[in-house]
């Protein structure tokens, strides 16, 4: 059922879209790379809450590339990167560009070691982070690019659109705002689609975020600015996702409808070679399976999430977007939940919302004054047509 959220104030939206956003997170790491039906085995059942780790208590030491804690509540990667982003909107209190992720973002990330759930210990964040991420720090601290073009030549991943939605919420109800600001902020990390998708997701955060909002409102919103083979792939997932009204059986119908558009291919541990290259044609996979896992589930947090986490392959980044999309709408996150992950992760989910809000708020002020500003000055010039 799609959630009644026009008295949903901004501290309700932000606050539901960003621990949204970290609960759909802490619950996909553990399933994260795995195909729906090794879920169903691995865990006798579909996952419907928080669950431990895939290997168990030997989690250190099977997978010794990546030896993270994923489970039992703790975030990952994503949720930290959004919480990085918010401290820059906090510090800048304005509008964030390519510069601003140069200035502040790839500092932060260097140089502030604070709590990482999955190492569970004090780290850098530079230290828990993809390769994808790193290369924010080799190219704009090291290589000194211009922030602007720093993002080309990286993997084409959803590396940027994972911690986007705090540029949605800055720029709550205007879509298209949000998608430039998260364009521009995209260009130090990211290139073709996956850029694009950084964008997307942040009009979509926007427009879930405005009164009245709901899927198919948000759906449209992406659809008009999305480019290219992402808006393609949003297209044809979301039509296949509006005749399923339960996960279970839109599960493999979604990832037939995206697989068109997916460079990764059917084995997402072992990549097609043509994954992650630039393309016009292409899309990443989790942007328009989380807008399908939101119209399946009609907007309902719980449904959306356990979709995107049962779903399986990039699913921490899917439940991610599908907990910010589905929480900004308003509908309400589990109390259970978001409670376990934060102890879980020693993360307070709350205080960066309330940040945000304020911030927004502040954002919201300044640009009201500076189109006043130019409201005054086009009329001064004689601009405004006067009807007879």
């Amino acid at each position: 059922m799609t959630p009644k959220n026009t008295e949903c104030s901004l501290e309700d939206r932000v606050t539901g879209a960003l621990v949204g956003a970290a609960v759909g997170d802490a619950l996909g790491g553990p399933v994260e790379g795995y195909s729906p039906d090794q879920i169903l085995e691995r865990h006798a059942g579909r996952v419907h809450g928080v669950v431990g780790p895939w290997n168990g208590d030997a989690w250190r030491t099977a997978r010794p590339i990546a030896p993270y804690h994923k489970g039992d509540g703790h975030v990952t990667d994503d949720t930290l990167m959004t919480h990085a982003l918010i401290r820059v909107y906090d510090r800048v209190e304005d509008h964030l560009d390519a510069y601003a992720i140069a200035d502040h973002l790839v500092p932060d990330l260097m140089t502030n070691p604070r709590w990482i759930p999955e190492l569970e210990s004090e780290a850098l964040l530079l230290h828990r982070v993809f390769l994808a991420e790193k290369w924010l720090v080799t190219r704009l601290h090291y290589g000194h690019i211009d922030p602007r073009e720093a993002g080309v030549g990286n993997i084409v991943n959803c590396g940027a659109a994972m911690y986007m939605a705090p540029v949605g919420l800055v720029n709550a109800a205007d879509p298209r705002a949000a998608y430039a600001e998260a364009l521009d902020i995209a260009g130090a990390h990211q290139s073709s689609y996956g850029r694009e998708a950084a964008g997307v997701l942040a009009a979509a955060v926007a427009a879930a975020a405005a009164p009245g909002a709901t899927p198919d409102s948000v759906v449209t919103a992406c659809l008009s600015l999305a480019k290219d083979g992402t808006r393609t792939a949003i297209e044809q997932v979301c039509e296949v996702a509006a005749r399923h009204t339960d996960f279970e059986s839109a599960l493999r119908p979604l990832r037939d409808a995206v697989a068109p558009y997916d460079t990764v291919g059917p084995d997402y541990r072992a990549p097609s070679l043509g994954a992650r290259r630039p393309s016009r044609l292409h899309a990443i996979e989790e942007l328009p399976v989380a807008l399908g896992m939101l119209v399946v589930a009609g907007g309902d947090y719980r449904q959306a999430v356990l979709g995107a986490v049962n779903y399986g392959r990039d699913c921490d980044s899917i439940a991610t977007m599908a907990g910010a999309l589905s929480g900004a709408l308003g509908s309400p996150v589990p109390d259970d939940w978001s409670k376990t992950v934060s102890e879980a992760s020693r993360l307070d989910l709350w205080e960066p919302a309330a940040t945000l809000t304020a911030v927004a708020r502040r954002i919201f002020e300044k640009d009201v004054a500076r189109r006043r500003t130019h409201e005054a000055a086009f009329a001064e010039l004689g601009g405004p047509r006067c009807s007879d």
